[in-house]
């Protein structure tokens, strides 16, 4: 643990201690005979019978760190731990967050000054932790006056959290503390008769990043008005940046998206924006990112434990994560292996191995997966059997052969059953075949080069489908990812872009959804329509498929029924390019679901009318 600060009389210490690391600033010290193989002799005997002698406000704990400064007698003890484990952590973060920094200094006073500020703030980080949470009203309170006193800002502001840091102002590092409010990212400190204040508007930064130079270990940079900004030295960086960047991303929702924003009550209102509201919402969008889930879905559970990976003969350690509709396994070993399970998929769970603490859990494609090592695992298959029966009920039942199907099953009618919508027969609208399948039949018996290499591909996806499963549950894994990078073959294309994008999920989640929507948009008329007009004939003019009234017509539906669906993007140019594309290889509802895919969550400001695509904002991922 950090200690506050007191000075050390080496001198007099060094009978009691024995020196086990050090460097120019620190020494780590050991309690003689601590550890020591026969007490560490007559001294260290004594020692161990004063130890064990005193009550325990007294003991000392056998590990301690000292700061001290060149040519100077006069340590400070800024740090303890009871064990190896636990002192070894704190010497290494001084390594790599103080040491560097410390070089700067022109004097040891100023060194040592910089060093006790430094400790303090991280004892008051490790305190604060409880009332960050709000757990300790008074304590927040007392965060929240001083920043109201600092900064003057209006009184509807809401404090968030508040950490510990350095800011970097030229060379010198000014430790401080920095407050992350609604509107606000603000830094005080008051250290040798020197005051350094800084606010800064969340919608004013145009860069936020986590970075690392040679002086810096890890730093978060923010730019400002072509201002550079550095802050560091936090004892958790990631937590720290992780805030800070979900409120500087809804800043910007305010400005430009104001219609979603203000349709979610806790953001719209700032005085219900708390700390953990804010880190709940994003690790759900992380998790929903991580594994391609309509973006509704937000993280209700998070399970440590073992999955058996039939293929490979071993249980890989990860974690589960569940959600409203998903059942998610990502793995923590280097086996880069997940899986995504649909509850509409759940045929069963179970308990399995009581002495294991396992859960299996077994779906339509008859796979079962074995979880074990489940902590609570009882209470888990209870509340999994809860969430099964509510997803079988009549409204979530629908068809979805690509996420079910085996090897051996075809995925040319997915989909099929989901047209009959609304009072016209769609059928007759809605294309129901990928236009490549009916322009482009591949010819078995003249194979070129090309076609043989496309055969290939095939065949090592197939084998892979065989030993790994096919669909939305599929183990993936690191022989998935290079299959996709060595490229997708022709004829699997739409499914596996189906598959990888997430649209396959959300199309799952939405049965006559798209039907629906064609019969809405069709005959509008808007800005909109007309330029999908205007482009109808330049998408791809040279494929057959786009030389007839077939490819044309659906390359129309999908760009309206899209318009429609989101008026804030509407129509963009090279949009008509890429659903060209998505027709060839998907059916038309797949290829407005891959559209909304690519639209709104691989690339959700790619396509855009808006101008903040022209403010160069950039939020690096930690």
């Amino acid at each position: 643990m950090w200690l506050k600060p007191e000075e050390v009389l080496l001198k007099n210490a060094l009978k009691l201690w024995v020196q086990e690391r050090s460097n120019q600033y620190f020494v780590l010290q050991r309690r003689r005979g601590y550890g020591e193989e026969g007490g560490g002799g007559l001294a260290g005997l004594l020692v161990g019978t004063l130890d064990a002698v005193l009550d325990s406000t007294s003991k000392v704990a056998p590990f301690r760190i000292l700061h001290q400064t060149p040519d100077s007698q006069v340590y400070w003890s800024i740090a303890c731990g009871s064990s190896r484990e636990e002192i070894t952590e704190h010497w290494e973060w001084l390594e790599h967050n103080v040491m560097k920094t410390l070089s700067v200094f022109d004097s040891n006073e100023d060194i040592t000054s910089f060093v006790q500020g430094k400790i303090r703030g991280l004892i008051a980080e490790e305190g604060k932790d409880s009332f960050v949470k709000e757990d300790d009203p008074e304590k927040f309170r007392e965060g929240l006056m001083k920043f109201e006193k600092c900064f003057g800002l209006p009184e509807q502001e809401k404090l968030i959290t508040y950490y510990s840091c350095s800011y970097w102002k030229g060379r010198v590092p000014c430790q401080g503390w920095l407050y992350l409010s609604t509107n606000f990212l603000s830094f005080y400190s008051f250290l040798l008769g020197a005051e350094i204040k800084l606010i800064i508007s969340w919608d004013e930064i145009s860069k936020l990043e986590k970075t690392s130079n040679v002086i810096l270990t890890e730093s978060i940079h923010v730019c400002s008005h072509g201002e550079d900004h550095y802050f560091s030295m936090f004892l958790r960086i990631s937590e720290t940046f992780l805030l800070m960047e979900q409120l500087a991303n809804y800043a910007v929702r305010r400005l430009f998206d104001k219609e979603t924003f203000e349709n979610d009550p806790v953001l719209h209102d700032p005085l219900q924006i708390t700390k953990r509201g804010l880190e709940s919402h994003a690790h759900s969008e992380q998790f929903s990112a991580f594994f391609r889930l309509p973006k509704e879905e937000s993280l209700k559970e998070v399970h440590e434990c073992f999955l058996w990976v039939p293929f490979s003969h071993f249980n890989t350690h990860g974690k589960m994560c569940i959600s409203e509709n998903y059942i998610c396994f990502a793995s923590q070993d280097g086996s880069l292996c997940s899986i995504i399970i649909p509850l509409r998929e759940v045929t069963g769970v179970d308990k399995a191995d009581p002495a294991n603490r396992g859960v299996i859990i077994s779906t339509k494609g008859k796979t079962a997966f074995r979880f074990i090592e489940v902590r609570d695992f009882g209470l888990l298959v209870a509340k999994l059997k809860m969430k099964c029966n509510a997803a079988a009920s009549p409204q979530h039942i629908v068809s979805t052969e690509v996420a079910t199907g085996s090897a051996t099953d075809s995925p040319k009618d997915f989909g099929a059953g989901q047209l009959k919508m609304g009072q016209r027969d769609n059928s007759k609208t809605v294309s129901t075949e990928a236009l490549m399948t009916v322009y482009h039949p591949q010819d078995a018996e003249n194979l070129d080069s090309k076609m043989l290499k496309e055969k290939m591909k095939e065949q090592s996806w197939n084998i892979l489908f065989a030993e790994r499963g096919r669909g939305v549950s599929m183990f993936r894994t690191k022989k998935t990812r290079d299959l996709v990078v060595r490229g997708i073959p022709e004829a699997l294309r739409g499914e596996l872009w189906l598959l990888f994008s997430g649209a396959v999920n959300d199309m799952a989640s939405n049965p006559g959804y798209y039907p629906e929507l064609v019969e809405k948009s069709l005959g509008t008329c808007t800005l909109a329509t007309d330029e999908i007009e205007r482009d109808l004939r330049r998408s791809l003019p040279e494929h057959p498929a786009f030389q007839s009234d077939t490819g044309i017509s659906a390359l129309r539906r999908v760009l309206t029924a899209y318009a429609f669906r989101n008026p804030q993007i509407g129509y963009c140019q090279a949009m008509n390019i890429l659903t060209s594309v998505l027709l060839l290889y998907a059916k038309e509802e797949e290829a407005f679901w891959l559209l909304v895919a690519v639209c709104e969550r691989m690339l959700p400001d790619y396509f855009n009318r808006r101008i903040i695509g022209n403010i160069h904002l950039f939020f690096y991922p930690s």
